[in-house]
């Protein structure tokens, strides 16, 4: 698909200023999505107190719950790769948006009326999960149609940036809806913001060029960009350290809001405000990323932060009144900074590097692969806590996060600098 760069800024002296945001296209997109962020932060609290405090789920359920969001991965994430492929970005974006909508508008709906279910929510936590597969999948593709190469790892960081802002301001606001209007009504702000989301895509005057028509069957794309992605050896390193770093951080990620109420003793309504306060950590990544590349190198960078940073994470387990706020917080706000920056370094590096005709099919293959390990990290999270219980199980998984860390160092990556900016020719490796 031969994409359409949206022009550059008239002015050159306000792009030096605002980089990016001088950019109309972009500054729609990154107020959609920022938007969307802050009502889907507001759910990741709300939708599973929804199950914990209306409906009395326990740590079976809600990871039952948490594996639902993510289940479409496992069944979707790939053809949805060569789907998108085939169909404008925007257009499936948008489409997302508005189901996603509808789907988490029923559930405060069917709350109102008595006849909320656990199997309503499942429903919804699955359905609302293949939006975002679908979404995802475009989103990743979407970007370098608005922003020239040199300009990705800024367009994710403002966007990331954008999105763990909201998250910081709707996860407290979650906590506030909780307490005054109940877990279900926090939904409903979600509805609103995917709402606000598409119709500042609808706004958006960059258009693709038509996606020429391909002759190889759905399995021989998918196929296609599945060798891709797993003969390169960097992208390889980045699929497994993200399979088995996923799998971690929603193990415990699952117990989460049972941990701080029932083990931790953290009242509901702080919840949201501790999650609010975990999620500084994203903005600090986003503003520490391109700083960070440019004085150590993108590769280098990403390995000491994953491995002087991640480890802080196991102070999570020591949660509880008092000190063990504080030393919940620290912890909680250094792996999400981790994680952010990586997720930033990593993206625009998979978005500059990856030959275009491939990039829906290689993304949605390494979103399938890092996101297959999600529910089953949430499934084996709410066992663990029913079988050994819940600090236990958050020993456990974050002492597997901090060990993911040491994955890039089995690698090529280990003696980079720089991530590479283009595919090895006849196999070689610069290191």
């Amino acid at each position: 698909m031969t994409a359409t760069l949206a022009p550059p800024p008239e002015h050159p002296q306000v792009r030096s200023c605002w980089g990016l945001f001088a950019q109309r296209d972009f500054r729609l997109l990154w107020a959609g999505q920022t938007v969307s962020r802050l009502g889907s932060s507001v759910t990741t609290v709300a939708l599973p107190l929804v199950a914990v405090l209306t409906l009395g789920a326990g740590p079976l359920s809600t990871g039952l719950l948490t594996g639902a969001i993510w289940l479409p991965w496992l069944l979707f994430g790939l053809p949805a790769g060569v789907w998108v492929g085939r169909a404008p970005r925007r257009a499936v974006m948008i489409g997302c948006n508005l189901g996603s909508a509808a789907l988490f508008a029923s559930v405060p709906v069917a709350g109102w009326f008595g006849g909320l279910t656990m199997a309503q929510l499942l429903a919804v936590a699955f359905l609302g999960g293949v939006c975002s597969v679908f979404f995802d999948a475009a989103d990743q593709a979407y970007l370098p149609e608005l922003v020239a190469p040199e300009g990705l790892i800024e367009g994710n960081a403002k966007l990331t940036g954008g999105g763990s802002a909201a998250e910081v301001a709707g996860r407290g606001l979650a906590g506030l809806i909780v307490q005054f209007l109940g877990a279900a009504g926090g939904l409903l702000v979600d509805a609103v913001s995917f709402l606000v989301a598409a119709a500042t895509l609808l706004r958006i005057r960059a258009r693709s060029a038509p996606a020429p028509l391909e002759q190889a069957d759905l399995l021989g794309q998918v196929r296609e960009g599945l060798s891709f992605l797993l003969r390169d050896p960097y992208l390889r390193a980045f699929l497994c350290f993200g399979a088995a770093a996923n799998f971690a951080l929603m193990g415990y990620q699952s117990i989460l809001p049972l941990f701080l109420v029932r083990s931790a003793g953290i009242a509901p309504g702080w919840v949201g405000a501790l999650a609010s306060a975990a999620a500084v950590g994203g903005v600090l990544g986003s503003l520490a990323a391109r700083p960070l590349c440019r004085r150590l190198g993108t590769a280098r960078g990403t390995r000491i932060v994953l491995l002087t940073v991640t480890p802080f994470g196991l102070l999570m387990p020591l949660a509880g009144p008092g000190a063990g706020t504080v030393l919940y917080v620290i912890g909680s706000l250094a792996v999400v900074a981790a994680v952010v920056l990586c997720n930033i370094v990593l993206g625009s590096f998979r978005q500059s590097y990856t030959p275009p005709e491939l990039l829906t099919r290689v993304s949605a293959g390494a979103m399938f692969a890092v996101h297959a390990t999600i529910p089953l990290g949430a499934l084996t999270g709410g066992a663990l806590g029913e079988l050994i219980g819940l600090r236990a199980t958050m020993w456990v998984m974050t002492g597997l996060l901090t060990l993911t860390g040491t994955l890039p160092l089995f690698s090529p990556l280990r003696s980079l600098r720089e991530l590479p900016t283009t595919p090895p020719e006849n196999g070689k490796i610069i290191g």
